[in-house]
């Protein structure tokens, strides 16, 4: 039987861990992702949840802010050291701050409380539908691209500094990458968000300017003064030459 990006078989079987106190709601969300077919695994606490992630191996995480034992930001800071999975953070506060701690940590995107589960499930789906590398140019992935003493591996998914590789998130990865297989062209934050996010996302745009700020601390690049990830006035970010 065939069926399409949208369809929910193509999901069954993809694991999704909720971390959420408030069990009612808990429970909403997940019944919400069950009727997509995922694998659905249920925590009330942040010490729970990262020994179910290690347990599991899930591929999204809903991941609330406000947990007792361990927080929303601690949970994702561990998380990232042993899992890329995507990671949707859960706020109940309006508050820019918060938004921008979670997503530094390695969040892939967040709501506010109240939120809609239909939105959270369509935007869980716009992730994993995400066309990552076959984004890329199949004809000029084969070699990684160097930017001076940076190296971008878009087919090992491997980014090295020098003689040092360095850890990113796969959003990270993936607007490095994007930014690495045109490094001529100046990418607005739509195109950007079109790329790495997919063109069904909706949401704020600067989101992106968060995860290049995180990525050029990675990079240990100045925003300024950039090396690698230039900011192109008026339009958005271009690769730098490394130099």
């Amino acid at each position: 039987m065939s069926w399409t990006k949208d369809d929910p078989a193509r999901l069954r079987g993809v694991r999704a861990l909720v971390v959420e106190d408030e069990t009612s709601l808990a429970s909403l969300i997940g019944s919400y992702l069950e009727r997509e077919t995922f694998e659905v695994h249920l925590v009330h606490d942040g010490g729970a949840a990262i020994a179910r992630a290690r347990e599991v191996d899930p591929d999204v995480v809903v991941l609330d802010l406000g947990l007792p034992v361990l927080d929303g930001v601690e949970v994702c800071r561990q998380l990232r050291t042993f899992s890329d999975a995507y990671v949707v953070m859960l706020t109940a506060r309006d508050d820019e701050v918060d938004k921008l701690v979670g997503l530094s940590v390695g969040a892939d995107d967040y709501l506010t409380k109240p939120f809609s589960p239909r939105e959270l499930v369509a935007r869980v789906r716009a992730m994993l539908r995400r066309p990552r590398t076959s984004t890329l140019d199949r004809s000029t992935e084969e070699a990684p691209r160097t930017f001076g003493p940076l190296v971008v591996d878009a087919v090992g998914r491997e980014v090295w500094l020098g003689d040092e590789a360095v850890p990113l998130t796969r959003t990270e990865f993936d607007l490095l990458a994007t930014l690495a297989q045109r490094p001529q062209m100046a990418f607005s934050r739509k195109q950007l968000i079109e790329a790495v996010w997919g063109p069904s996302w909706v949401g704020d745009e600067h989101l992106v300017d968060v995860h290049i700020g995180h990525l050029r601390r990675k990079l240990d690049d100045d925003a300024v003064n950039s090396r690698f990830v230039r900011t192109v006035r008026g339009v958005g970010y271009r690769m730098g030459t490394g130099q």
